[in-house]
C-alpha cells in the first residue's frame, strides 16, 4: 500500500492550497484543448501565488523548500499552457 507524502507547512497555507491546486488539475487535465485548459491553468498560476508569496518562507525548513518548487513547477507549467492556449486560438481564427 503506498502512502502518500505531504508537505508539513508550519501555518497551514499549502494545505488551504492543495485543495485547489488539486481541484484546478482536474479541469485542466479534462478539458481537451489548450484553448479549454488555459483559463484553468491562468486560475494555477493564481492558486500557486499564493504559496510563492508566503510571508513566512523559511530558506532552513525542508518543507518550505519543497513547496516553493512545488510551486515554481506549477507556474512555469500553468503558464506553459496559457501561452498553448494562446497560439491555439490564433490558429482557429
Amino acid at each position: 500500500m503506498a502512502t502518500r507524502a505531504s508537505i508539513q507547512c508550519p501555518i497551514g497555507l499549502f494545505r488551504g492550497q492543495e485543495e485547489e491546486i488539486n481541484r484546478v488539475t482536474q479541469e485542466i487535465n479534462q478539458a481537451r484543448t489548450a484553448a479549454e485548459k488555459a483559463p484553468w491553468a491562468q486560475a494555477m498560476m493564481e492558486a500557486v501565488d499564493v504559496l510563492l508569496a508566503c510571508e513566512q518562507y523559511d530558506e532552513g525548513s525542508i518543507d518550505c523548500s519543497i513547496c516553493r518548487n512545488f510551486s515554481e513547477l506549477g507556474h512555469k507549467t500553468a503558464a506553459l499552457i496559457v501561452k498553448a492556449g494562446r497560439l491555439d486560438d490564433r490558429r482557429r481564427s
